[in-house]
């Protein structure tokens, strides 16, 4: 029970990464603020933690949005008192070289990747202060450390988000709050699955294509993510400050001969 007695808050929790971690997270006895955009998505991510035994609530918020985030924060804080850990996880992909994007699809991007992250932390860090500690997760990817075909926007907003968690990291130090990053590689998620049906002709030689990025010959899944984030989140991490944690296969730092 490494987080109990913690309470996590977990945006785009609702589905994939972001709703394996707050299993994971209540399973080690946090409270869990189940975020996430579509309510039938995170009210079915409250469901499935409560079956297991564990602790959450459903609040549904727009991270892009300044006024929802606020009341969100608020209505966590009425109902648990304290934000132990905010795990800023929500985010999207944007496919196409530069040329290729339109300015909505950019914007979109940016807006959800980076001031998703943004505005979480901009109300959530004033309370970790007042209370002297916090941990925040940043979910970046391990696309910020190297270079892919059509990733352009998402690519930006990645290697933002990872500089903007060593940033932080000094800024809220001296307030015993940690910030750190989750880099993951390719992880087979239901976002993926829907992208290699609408951009390959056979979705399976599209999925064989991704496998040989990474060393390990195959997809990393939700469960080796939120292990990751489960590390950081709790105290068996208390050394780690700023730093990019590598969940990727091999593929950042890898090549196959």
């Amino acid at each position: 029970m490494r987080l109990l007695h913690k309470t996590a808050l977990i945006t785009g929790a609702g589905s994939g990464i972001g709703r394996v971690t707050a299993l994971r997270f209540a399973s080690e006895g946090a409270q869990v603020i189940v975020n996430d955009l579509k309510a039938a998505d995170g009210e079915e991510t409250v469901r499935l933690i409560r079956e297991q035994g564990g602790e959450a609530t459903f609040l549904q918020a727009d991270v892009t949005k300044a006024s929802d985030v606020e009341q969100m924060v608020e209505r966590a804080l009425q109902t648990y008192g304290a934000i132990d850990i905010l795990f800023n996880n929500a985010g999207i992909s944007g496919i196409g070289a530069i040329h290729e994007l339109s300015e909505e699809l950019w914007d979109r991007v940016v807006n959800v990747n980076m001031k998703g992250v943004f505005l979480p932390c901009k109300y959530v860090v004033p309370h970790m202060i007042e209370r002297g500690s916090g941990n925040i997760i940043n979910m970046s990817s391990a696309i910020a450390e190297i270079g892919l075909m059509k990733r352009a926007v998402y690519a930006a907003t990645k290697g933002a988000v990872l500089t903007l968690t060593k940033c932080m990291q000094v800024d809220y130090a001296s307030h015993n709050i940690r910030v750190n990053a989750l880099l993951p590689g390719t992880i087979l998620t239901p976002f993926v699955e829907k992208y290699l049906k609408e951009s390959y002709a056979d979705a399976e030689e599209g999925l064989n294509t991704i496998r040989r990025r990474q060393l390990t010959g195959d997809l990393g899944r939700p469960e080796d993510v939120a292990n990751a984030a489960l590390f950081l989140a709790s105290d068996e991490s208390k050394f780690m400050m700023g730093s990019p944690l590598y969940i990727d296969g091999g593929c950042t730092f890898g090549k196959m001969a």
